[in-house]
């Protein structure tokens, strides 16, 4: 283990958020004079703008779904809806239909699927009656990809899933000329979550100088995707995303018995956790390399949008984040599926945490572009 992984509620250091359970985990937490961290006076104060607020946001989806169906009315689709078998993106698809949007259900595979994912996405598609496609990564491509990040040291493993993902329903937007993507993320549930626990998945100058040091397998099918790119897709097709679950009511707790209720769908355990490599990523690589435990971000949000308490949050993290029998299954499938040995892969484990500055990257351009690109746009 490094350094990162030692008992930090030892370090004199250590301080935990009065109101929420965020804490020095994240080198970059501030904290009033209340004890209340950066992270949930930012969530209070930017819920207004992002959370379901009645009559409001009614008007607002009704608005949206207006547009979206003038939008398609000469495409086979109105949006494209990405469903990955998780709460999120299920109950997103759940919402879509009963809005009576005609969807194009897309499921972006890297090969880590879980047979409960699967399964979920199966009843989703067929109780929906949505048309469905799936896009099936290379992979060898991604696997090299992967196990390159791996070696890289950094916490944003989840890099070429999440760079891919956007890209391909890009990719199929303009195939289909669909001018809408209904994504799962959101306010109410995902908040909070520290910058310094990740980067910028989309800067794909970090993706190619981390692919090109570690990497042996030339990109040949994986979907890349850039800012020149993205600003195509967004300016001249004219595709935009839609956050839905902020225009309606959204109580995970509530979200998931509606969707087991109505499509027959199968929790899987914890968030994300419908991807074995995620499940591993975010249950051991990340609390063991660099002393970082998501669910404390996962659970801050719940607390501060009101659909748990604190004491429920600091009893929830007390249980281990992976059940020791599934861990070593894990363990052994992953590496593996990845083409690691043990040896090999105890010595990513332990080789130094290194963070994304560290590689060539365009962090500084792209935070500028943004800053005009939202401008421009009123954001």
């Amino acid at each position: 283990m490094t350094e990162l992984n030692s008992d930090i509620k030892l370090d004199k250091n250590y301080r935990m958020c009065t109101r929420c359970i965020m804490d020095t985990t994240d080198p970059a937490i501030t904290f009033d004079e209340k004890g209340h961290c950066n992270h949930c006076n930012e969530f209070f104060r930017l819920a207004p703008l992002y959370i379901y607020n009645g009559k409001s946001s009614d008007t607002q989806l009704e608005k949206i779904v207006a547009t979206m169906k003038e939008a398609g009315k000469n495409s086979e689709y109105d949006c494209i809806v990405g469903v990955s078998g998780g709460v999120d993106s299920s109950y997103v698809a759940y919402i879509t239909k009963k809005l009576g949007l005609r969807a194009l259900a897309f499921h972006f595979d890297n090969g880590w699927n879980s047979e409960l994912a699967v399964k979920n996405i199966e009843n989703i598609v067929k109780k929906l009656g949505f048309d469905y496609q799936t896009w099936v990564v290379d992979w060898e491509e991604f696997r090299d990809l992967q196990t390159s990040f791996l070696k890289a040291s950094v916490a944003n493993i989840e890099t070429p899933t999440d760079h891919a993902f956007l890209a391909a329903t890009y990719r199929l937007c303009a195939k289909y000329n669909i001018k809408y993507i209904l994504s799962g993320s959101n306010f109410a549930t995902e908040g909070i979550l520290p910058k310094s626990w990740g980067y910028n998945a989309k800067d794909v100058k970090h993706l190619k100088a981390i692919h090109d040091k570690f990497g042996k397998v030339p990109f040949k099918t994986y979907p890349l995707l850039g800012f020149n790119r993205e600003f195509y897709y967004t300016y001249m097709k004219g595709i935009k995303m839609v956050r839905l679950l902020n225009y309606v009511p959204y109580d995970k707790a509530e979200a998931m018995k509606v969707i087991q209720n109505e499509l027959g769908w199968v929790y899987y355990g914890g968030k994300h956790y419908e991807s074995v490599f995620t499940r591993f990523f975010q249950a051991y690589i990340l609390p063991e390399k660099f002393g970082i435990d998501k669910r404390k971000a996962h659970l801050s949000t719940l607390i501060c949008s009101g659909q748990i308490n604190r004491e429920q949050a600091l009893e929830e993290m007390k249980k281990p984040a992976y059940p020791e029998g599934m861990l070593r299954d894990d363990k052994e499938y992953v590496i593996k599926k990845m083409g690691l040995t043990n040896e090999e892969f105890e010595k990513i484990m332990k080789a130094p945490v290194k963070s994304y500055k560290e590689y060539p990257n365009d962090e500084d351009k792209l935070k500028f572009i943004y800053k005009v690109y939202n401008k421009v746009r009123g954001r």
